[in-house]
């Protein structure tokens, strides 16, 4: 019996990054999926307060050297990788000069929300989807972990469905009530255009508030995660009537039994008909 591949996007994995609820789950996720039998692959944005000297970075040349368009502007991809030793585990970063040198990750020194933060966000999760593609690596789960992640559902369900690599992987999407307060730019829409992607697609980023991008990445997986106790009403009334698959809040613990909830949750998502489950 083959192994199931779970493909984990995180805005945040400690100890690359200072530690929070996202970076600790998705730190601790991984390996224990991992050990239960599963095989791996873990991505991130290398920002640039990440020390990749300290972190031993390095450049993976196979798999660099893409670009990307965003906006009708060329963006160069580069991919680099680190292990964590003592979880025998890979992380991959996404890497651009101009989305990611800064030494901050979403706001600036004022706590201003960095104006470009649409763009990071389209040119991480279309990169993430590049890279595995290149990787020839078909995942059965794709697990994302906060709002930066948040665009992955929505390119795996319309440009990218058809694509060998996506086209039965199920998307699970953790919801942690972060930046809820913030707001994109309504060109979000024409920057989000590629092949596969029709007007009626986009309906969902017309009026671009976190919390419409956050639902309409709940609305465009497969099941959902609970990543955090914090409630919202506007996220917690579409959870309450949403007919998916659903993970409550589930604290990490020294037992064991929160890798054993994702992995039994993991477990019912694909034994599902591979039904289109977008509402």
């Amino acid at each position: 019996m083959k192994k199931s591949k779970v493909l984990f996007v995180s805005q945040e994995i400690t100890p690359f990054l200072e530690v929070t609820e996202i970076s600790k789950v998705a730190r601790q996720l991984p390996q224990g999926i991992q050990e239960s039998g599963k095989e791996i692959r873990t991505f991130m944005p290398r920002f640039g307060l990440i020390n990749e000297r300290r972190n031993q970075l390095h450049e993976v040349i196979r798999l660099s050297g893409m670009n990307l368009i965003i906006d009708d502007s060329d963006h160069p991809l580069i991919i680099k990788v680190a292990s964590i030793q003592s979880a025998r585990m890979q992380v991959y970063f996404i890497d651009n000069e101009e989305y990611f040198q800064r030494k901050m990750i979403f706001h600036d020194a004022k706590k201003k929300f960095f104006k470009d933060n649409e763009d990071r966000m389209i040119f991480f999760c279309r990169g993430v989807l590049e890279t595995v593609k290149k990787l020839g690596w078909a995942p059965d789960i794709i697990h994302c972990h906060g709002w930066m992640t948040s665009l992955i559902p929505f390119f795996v369900k319309t440009s990218y469905k058809d694509d060998p690599m996506f086209k039965n992987s199920k998307v699970v999407y953790s919801h942690y009530h972060q930046d809820m307060e913030e707001e994109f730019s309504p060109a979000i829409t024409k920057k989000l255009k590629m092949d596969g992607i029709t007007a009626d697609d986009l309906k969902y980023y017309k009026d671009p508030t976190m919390v419409n991008i956050s639902l309409a990445a709940l609305k465009m997986s497969d099941a959902i995660v609970k990543g955090g106790a914090e409630k919202h009403t506007a996220i917690d009334n579409y959870l309450k009537k949403v007919n998916k698959p659903v993970l409550a809040h589930t604290p990490i613990d020294e037992e064991g039994t929160f890798v054993d909830s994702y992995s039994a949750f993991y477990d019912e998502i694909l034994e599902q008909e591979s039904a289109v489950l977008v509402d």
